[in-house]
């Protein structure tokens, strides 16, 4: 089962590496972390995504809601949320591959970020899901490189 967890964090120095502490003591795995400044530049907001079986999910937000720096912890589930990544990925093209890379960005909404004669350097987001499911697509023509941020969430309501 996937955890969804959105944490406000107090943003000071060492909340993070006491977060990743707290996983990595009780043997729980991050799959995904993003953490980013919220409107308020005293608070971090943190979409940490983690499986394992409910005993385990519960133990994690039991664990999270103790940290003296985190200020509210939200489970989110899967249904009632969006889930965003975002991923650059550079492909190699020729002259005689270009259109059909440029094809495939034009029906999945990916963006050329930079062209040059080797490569075509794309910038895609989606559910994590659709990240995988481009990444099936694209590599194909070769991917020469690839950078994928941490998952993002928010309640629908």
């Amino acid at each position: 089962m996937k955890g969804i967890f959105s944490v406000l964090v107090e943003n000071k120095d060492g909340v993070l590496s006491s977060i990743a502490g707290l996983f990595a003591r009780r043997g729980f795995n991050i799959d995904s972390l993003a953490v980013g400044e919220t409107d308020d530049r005293t608070i971090s907001s943190m979409t940490i995504v983690s499986t394992g079986d409910q005993r385990t999910i519960d133990q994690i937000e039991k664990q999270l809601n103790k940290k003296v720096d985190v200020i509210k912890v939200r489970r989110l589930s899967e249904t009632k949320s969006i889930s965003l990544e975002m991923m650059l990925v550079k492909v190699a093209c020729t002259a005689a591959t270009r259109s059909a890379v440029i094809d495939l960005c034009q029906i999945t909404g990916a963006k050329i970020m930079k062209v040059s004669p080797k490569f075509l350097l794309l910038e895609y987001h989606d559910e994590p899901e659709g990240v995988e499911d481009f990444i099936d697509l694209i590599k194909g023509y070769g991917i020469l490189d690839i950078q994928r941020t941490g998952t993002i969430s928010m309640s629908k309501s």
